[in-house]
């Protein structure tokens, strides 16, 4: 698969090119996310599918508002009737260029204010890389900024967040721990990046 980062925020580009420079399938892209063609597009979106704002509301400008219905029918539908952080819905655009669409929240409620100190940005990677690999339709997929909007998650850890669930998810660098000390320790390096380890 080929995984497109797009960014328009330069520091943004600047930290998914130090975070994932080395990786061969990643390409690091400058540009409206609705106008790259890939198999699919991934949201950051909240758990209801309210589209109102942001690159949300791009994505229904690109689509239609039947984007919108047929993400919100589905969630319906869910027994929880919301997408949880960490889960995906894909939804068929009918687009030629852009077939899919990978729905999966970074927050709970649009404009929610707990985001940028959380590991959703890791938790939403996991879920949109999921998705993408396990349809056979999708062979190239791209990812803007997850919880770097207005979840305000610092560039940097939004993208060290990214390649932790990458190199978990496509490089198979699964984390096992072995007992709580270490669970919460990899949770402290999502929160904190390299500052970590310092």
């Amino acid at each position: 698969m080929k995984y497109y980062l797009v960014y328009r925020d330069d520091v943004l580009g600047d930290a998914f090119k130090r975070h994932f420079g080395s990786i061969s399938a990643v390409e690091v892209i400058k540009a409206d996310i609705t106008e790259v063609v890939a198999d699919a597009i991934s949201n950051p979106a909240n758990s209801f599918g309210f589209m109102g704002g942001g690159l949300d509301l791009l994505i229904v400008r690109r689509f239609g508002h039947s984007i919108e219905q047929e993400m919100q029918k589905m969630i319906k539908e869910r027994p929880l009737g919301e997408l949880l952080v960490g889960e995906a819905l894909i939804v068929p655009t009918g687009d030629k260029d852009i077939s899919y669409l990978i729905s999966a929240p970074t927050m709970r409620v649009p404009a929610c204010r707990d985001v940028a100190n959380s590991v959703n940005a890791y938790l939403a990677m996991k879920a949109i890389l999921i998705a993408a690999m396990s349809h056979p339709d999708i062979e190239t997929v791209s990812i803007p900024g997850l919880c770097t909007g207005s979840g305000a998650m610092p560039p940097d850890v939004a993208a060290h967040q990214m390649f932790m669930a990458f190199s978990e998810i496509v490089l198979k660098e699964s984390s096992v721990f072995n007992d709580a000390f270490e669970a919460r320790r990899h949770h402290l390096m999502l929160l904190n990046g390299d500052k970590y380890n310092k």
